[in-house]
């Protein structure tokens, strides 16, 4: 069976095709937070994720007339997606000066929720927060393959076999990935994970 028969996103892309506005607005509503999510997690800059999904729409718009339902649409879509994060980590490593001109503050680009403290009436609450922390900078670190591999497998849309079609490799070569990469945040949070406090406080 083609996608478009068992895939209902690639079905509305279908009717994009066709000149269906409606369609494209409706796979824009479902997949523009979990872009943005992928977008944030592999550029750290909340602005430039918003920009990005809009680069990501747009190319799938553009690209409508040639679309063809050869693969899950969320494939199609994450692939887009991964292509143009990697885009602009490659134009960040040639204009390095472009990224750090404003200074990054904690937290930057998340909802401050742990930054005014007469709010917070428990301290669980403040060390969930570094916690979640924690996990993100340990994310950031990972090498890209790994990284994507991770941020792609919490997306309830692809499968094993749809990441490893996203990142162009095997199927095994992608358990790896996302094996090695569980196994790397388990060594770097076990500190945290297991006193349940931090060194610093």
């Amino acid at each position: 069976m083609m996608p478009a028969e068992t895939d209902p996103d690639a079905a509305l892309m279908m009717r994009v095709k066709a000149g269906d506005l409606a369609a494209f607005a409706e796979l824009a509503d479902k997949y523009k937070q979990p872009i943005i999510n992928l977008a944030y997690r592999m550029l750290r800059d909340a602005s430039e994720a918003e920009d990005l999904a809009q680069a990501v729409f747009l190319q799938v718009y553009k690209s409508a007339a040639r679309y063809h339902a050869a693969s899950k649409f969320s494939t199609w879509l994450f692939t887009i997606a991964r292509n143009l994060c990697l885009n602009e980590i490659r134009r960040r490593s040639r204009h390095p000066a472009e990224s750090i001109d404003a200074p990054r503050t904690e937290g930057e680009g998340q909802a401050p929720q742990h930054e005014d403290h007469r709010t917070v009436s428990a301290p669980e609450r403040l060390l969930q927060g570094e916690l979640e922390q924690k996990i993100e900078e340990a994310i950031a670190d990972l090498p890209e393959a790994q990284r994507t591999a991770l941020l792609l497998c919490q997306q309830d849309e692809l499968s094993y076999d749809d990441i490893s079609e996203v990142l162009n490799c095997s199927l095994s070569a992608t358990k790896s990935l996302i094996h090695r990469a569980r196994e790397t945040l388990k060594q770097r949070l076990k500190p945290y994970l297991r006193t349940g406090e931090w060194d610093d406080q």
